[in-house]
């Protein structure tokens, strides 16, 4: 008996247990959810003091996760799916399935329901161990998608600084609602999800080299600020000492090479920086797919060089409409020109 309740008073004694959902997204067919199983550290993203902010971002980076956890997943039709976390935490559901879309709401999001299935798991669970997963299947009305980047495109980060100075004070010391976003930029998109007819529901992918440890940070700045809910795509957090191989292809490449070849039919606009990358690998894509990309915008960073460099990439460039752009207001107007927006 008192070995039981010594039992329980340790196991309560630790955080108790919690799962984040990831906007994925998927087809009628194909049905592909990701999320990670976590103790909760009492991250509150609504605290805005420098000491709350602060702690929040030592958590979501000291994240313990849980390994090879097993998970249930229930569909809105009762159907239930299994699966397991890895050694990270980390859980992918890839399967075929037939009729999602009959199951998703008017702007093509499917809910699921997530819990932790382990017999063995007996620890506080919060929420009664029910939690939120989304999937994204592109309405039938969707005219194109949009493929963008966050840092300094829609969110001001800091990424030209010297040594990212101003990404790690950002990160460590604002909170979401203190976070600019750049201005008309949430206008500029919401026209873009509206599309030309103004009801397209057009698919909006988040894509960011981020690691996922910031999801609930850039969801929720994302819904703050009235962004269109979208898939939000992040990547695996690497350490100095992180000895694992790295992958063939970077992050964004990747993740935008996977998105075009899951919807075959669609074409896209992509939206990034003159910061880092985002030039090279957008013409990249469109060289690549040049049927596919309707047009790119480039936000120009203040920073001389590589805008300058951007410059002579997208003046050689001419297989789809590039525009590096000082505002949001002139990549709507061009926007309205080509027929994406009214």
């Amino acid at each position: 008996m008192l070995k039981d309740i010594l039992q329980r008073l340790r196991l309560r004694a630790k955080d108790p247990l919690q799962i984040h959902g990831y906007q994925s997204y998927g087809t009628d067919e194909h049905l592909y959810l990701l999320g990670r199983a976590l103790e909760d550290e009492g991250v509150d993203l609504d605290k805005t003091g420098v000491a709350s902010v602060f702690k929040n971002a030592w958590h979501q980076f000291r994240s313990d996760e849980l390994p090879h956890a097993k998970i249930k997943i229930r569909l809105p039709d009762d159907q239930v799916l299994y699966t397991k976390t890895d050694a990270e935490g980390y859980f992918k559901v890839d399967q075929k399935l037939k009729g999602l879309r009959t199951l998703t709401n008017e702007e093509g999001w499917l809910q699921v329901e997530l819990a932790y299935d382990d017999e063995n798991q007996k620890r506080l669970i919060k929420n009664n161990n029910r939690f939120s997963g989304q999937m994204l299947i592109p309405s039938e009305k969707a005219e194109y998608g949009v493929i963008s980047d966050i840092d300094d495109t829609i969110l001001k980060t800091g990424v030209t600084s010297l040594l990212k100075w101003r990404v790690i004070l950002n990160t460590l010391f604002t909170g979401v609602q203190k976070r600019s976003p750049f201005k008309g930029a949430s206008s500029f998109y919401t026209k873009l999800h509206q599309g030309k007819s103004g009801k397209a529901a057009n698919p909006m992918f988040y894509v960011s080299n981020s690691p996922w440890n910031l999801y609930k940070y850039l969801e929720a700045f994302i819904k703050h600020n009235d962004f269109p809910k979208g898939a939000i795509l992040l990547r695996d957090f690497r350490t100095p000492f992180d000895r694992t191989p790295k992958p063939e292809k970077p992050h964004k490449q990747h993740e935008i090479r996977n998105i075009l070849k899951t919807y075959p039919n669609m074409q896209f606009v992509l939206i990034g920086d003159s910061g880092e990358h985002d030039a090279d690998i957008y013409i990249e894509i469109a060289e690549e797919y040049p049927e596919r990309i309707k047009a790119i915008y480039l936000r120009s960073v203040n920073h001389e060089k590589r805008v300058f460099r951007v410059r002579g990439l997208i003046e050689s460039f001419e297989l789809t409409p590039a525009l590096l752009v000082k505002d949001s207001q002139t990549a709507e107007e061009h926007a309205r020109e080509i027929g994406l927006i009214q």
